[in-house]
């Protein structure tokens, strides 16, 4: 086995070196020897010992040797070199190839890299191959106090109630130190406070901050503590780090709220209404937040006329009114408050025990009132049918002012009643408890010497009930009888009605008149209900002999004076068949309404279809006349001029001619020559002039004319331009009359008509 020699130096920054005891390659073999016996798997590699070197972090040096390598292989032979790899090796560490020198030549940071592990090579330079297994050993960097405490959570805020015992927790601080905790108490930590005495102490290993006495919120709401850390348990050369701690004390409720002002002065009005504010109170509390509520009340108020409520916003007291004042009956209320916190716990009520009182003296206004009736409300009784000017009741209201103003009275909107100066209300008419059984006034008094001071009062009048009215039947009675009926059959039951109240039971008694109880052949009986029935009187009725029966009935009410009423009752006799039963008229009855009824529906679905059929009639010919005023839509209209200078019918005796032409000069027609011999004098009758004769007046008025129609956007385009203006004297074409015959003399030559296919008829 191979032997190593292996040495450690351990320089520090102030440039001492120490020479560590060496450990030899043959102590170590013996020391594994005995541990492990001879052919066991554990052995040294060839020679080498694993070994540790340490160097110190920060060394100020540019290289700088911290041990040697020896390998019992290497003969002093200079083929044979020491080589290095692994961590930082040819970088950090460099080792000498003959020596085995091992150097590092950078300054070591432990916080960065505390262990480096490399490996150590035996190399034959000439054949670049290893002359043993390379060894590996650990470069160890040892501590130095280089890195001063830090805080971990900055910055740091706590808070605690105030007035809070002496040791109460406030918060923890925690500082870290980079070094090595267990090199010379590098990173051992102690804690101080700088600043923040006497109120605050703080732990010195734990950093626990507490209170070190009671403290008011009111007289300074937060501290700033400054909390030292040392490393090396404040040994000297120990670095230290600080921190700043910000100490809020929160609220309790150690405070009452007191009144600044012992008497407070407010004045209302006598018309105010309840509810109104009369004024406000403040009291003042020192607590803040929730512990700064309160709540006001009133203290020896025997009216009960004023309360208070706080505004929870400003914490003012709100004085408002809660009964109605009357300055003619108290001017001034003196009055007590008091105002204590709304959320006291309850071991904080030994400062709560007195609470703080102020006086409210409050001045009533006077002002000028509306009257007022002694009255909520009147009911009034007049019985129905009483003469006009029947006294009905009398309302009185008074000024509730010093000053007593007189009152008038006025009804408003009532054509039954009046009232005068005095408030007595009478009629203006008779009333009909029938028509309206009661009246609802409202009665207005007014001061006389300020109307705008007024005041209504309802007023309700019953209508008392008369015996004025008759009783009669309730409706129209279809009575019939069976031609065989017997004597004694019921054959209708009747009632009455009577407009007027009744007290008593029964209220009707019925009777047949004086001739019908002599001669009737139907008898009535009561039935002391309000309702009779109607009897037959003998056997057997002719429909064809009476077909009908008129009885008269009394119908007496009780009322005093008792009212009686005649009633007729008309009995329809009826061919029962052989069923004997009055139901068979009746139905008959009820067949010939629904057949009635059907006829009226049909005669009022038919006039209903005529009514329509009129109407489509009408829109159809107003649509026809539309169509017959405007051919125009949908036809091709033009408008001509048509000229007449021959009589005559045939075609060519009629020209026409495009409007738009009259717009050109005026030019002579050229004459047309006819079958006939004397051309000549035909071509005179036939001359003519389209437009008229240099007549520029004349001419002027038809060009206007035609403008007009052209312009005109209503009138129909069947214009017609006929003129007739320009025969006679002055014409080429002569005068076509036969009133000048008899002068012309019987020379004159008319053959230029004969060739006319009609002759002139006179």
């Amino acid at each position: 086995m191979s032997r190593m020699n292996c040495c450690l130096f351990l320089p520090f920054m102030v440039g001492i070196s120490l020479l560590w005891p060496c450990l030899t390659a043959t102590e170590n073999s013996k020391t594994e020897e005995a541990k492990h016996p001879e052919g066991s798997h554990l052995r040294l590699k060839s020679g080498w010992i694993w070994n540790q070197y340490f160097v110190e972090e920060e060394m100020n040096i540019t290289r700088k040797i911290i041990g040697r390598l020896s390998s019992n292989m290497h003969n002093g032979s200079k083929s044979l070199k020491y080589k290095i790899s692994g961590d930082g090796a040819g970088s950090i560490f460099f080792i000498d190839g003959t020596t085995g020198v091992l150097s590092v030549a950078q300054k070591l940071d432990r916080e960065k890299q505390a262990f480096y592990n490399l490996k150590a090579h035996l190399i034959d330079i000439t054949t670049g191959k290893a002359v043993e297994y390379e060894s590996e050993f650990v470069v160890k960097v040892t501590d130095i106090n280089d890195n001063a405490p830090k805080f971990l959570h900055e910055p740091y805020a706590a808070v605690v109630p105030e007035m809070s015992p002496e040791g109460t927790f406030i918060i923890q601080v925690t500082a870290s130190d980079a070094d090595d905790p267990l090199c010379n108490n590098n990173a051992r930590l102690v804690y101080e406070l700088l600043h923040g005495q006497p109120y605050f102490s703080i732990e010195p290993t734990t950093g626990v901050i507490r209170t070190s006495s009671k403290m008011d919120r009111e007289l300074q709401d937060s501290y700033w503590v400054i909390v030292q850390a040392k490393d090396r348990i404040g040994l000297p050369g120990a670095l230290s780090g600080t921190t700043r701690v910000l100490i809020t004390l929160s609220d309790i409720n150690d405070n009452i709220p007191t009144f600044k002002k012992g008497l407070y002065r407010m004045n209302v009005s006598e018309s105010a209404p309840i509810g109104t504010s009369v004024g406000t109170i403040m009291a003042q509390d020192r607590d803040i937040g929730k512990n700064a509520e309160m709540d006001y009340s009133i203290e020896n108020d025997d009216s009960q006329t004023f309360d208070i409520i706080t505004n929870n916003e400003t914490q003012e007291g709100i004085v408002i009114l809660k009964k109605k004042v009357d300055y003619e009956q108290q001017t001034y209320y003196n009055i007590r408050a008091k105002v204590k916190n709304r959320h006291v716990d309850e071991q904080l009520k030994k400062y709560h025990t007195v609470a703080s009182t102020t006086f409210i003296r409050v001045l009533v206004e006077d002002e000028d009132e509306p009257p007022v009736f002694l009255l909520p409300y009147y009911m009034f009784e007049i019985f129905e049918g009483s003469p006009q000017g029947s006294l009905v009741g009398v309302v009185s209201a008074i000024d509730p002012d010093y000053n007593r103003c007189p009152i008038r009275y006025s009804i408003t909107k009532s054509n039954t009643f009046q009232i005068d100066d005095n408030g007595t209300i009478i009629t203006t008419h008779p009333l009909d408890r029938e028509t309206s059984a009661w009246c609802n006034l409202s009665i207005t008094a007014r001061e006389l010497y300020n109307e705008e001071q007024t005041s209504e009062v309802p007023v309700y009048v019953q209508v008392l009930d008369i015996n004025d009215h008759a009783p009669e039947f309730p409706e129209l009675y279809k009575t019939y009888v069976c031609e065989n009926a017997s004597s004694g059959q019921e054959i209708q039951t009747i009632s009455a009605v009577d407009k007027d109240d009744s007290i008593e039971s029964p209220n009707f008694y019925f009777n047949l008149s004086v001739e019908d109880t002599e001669n009737s052949k139907f008898t009535i009986r009561d039935n002391q209900d309000n309702t009779a029935v109607i009897l037959t009187n003998r056997t057997g009725f002719s429909l064809q002999e009476e077909p009908v029966f008129y009885i008269s009935i009394l119908i007496a009410d009780n009322g005093i004076p008792s009212l009686t009423s005649t009633n007729t009752l008309t009995i329809q006799v009826c061919d029962c068949g052989d069923s004997g039963s009055i139901q068979t008229c009746h139905n008959k009855d009820m067949l010939f309404m629904e057949s009635r009824t059907e006829i009226m529906t049909a005669i009022l679905i038919c006039t209903v279809i005529i009514i329509l059929g009129f109407i489509f009639m009408i829109l159809h010919l107003q649509q026809r006349r539309k169509q017959t005023l405007f051919p125009e839509k949908g036809k091709d209209c033009r408008e001509n001029i048509f000229r007449y200078d021959d009589g005559g019918t045939r075609e060519e005796d009629t020209e026409a001619f495009a409007v738009g032409e009259l717009r050109c000069s005026t030019f002579m027609r050229e004459p047309r020559t006819r079958k006939t011999t004397s051309a000549e004098i035909r071509s005179l009758c036939r001359m003519s002039w389209q437009v008229g004769p240099d007549d520029a007046v004349i001419k002027e008025f038809i060009l206007e004319k035609l403008e007009e129609a052209n312009t005109d956007t209503y009138a129909h385009p069947l214009d017609s331009l006929q003129t007739y203006a320009f025969e006679g004297t002055g014409s080429l074409a002569g005068s076509l009359s036969s009133l000048e015959l008899s002068a012309s003399g019987e020379n004159e030559n008319f053959d230029c008509f004969h060739d006319l296919e009609l002759p002139f008829q006179i």
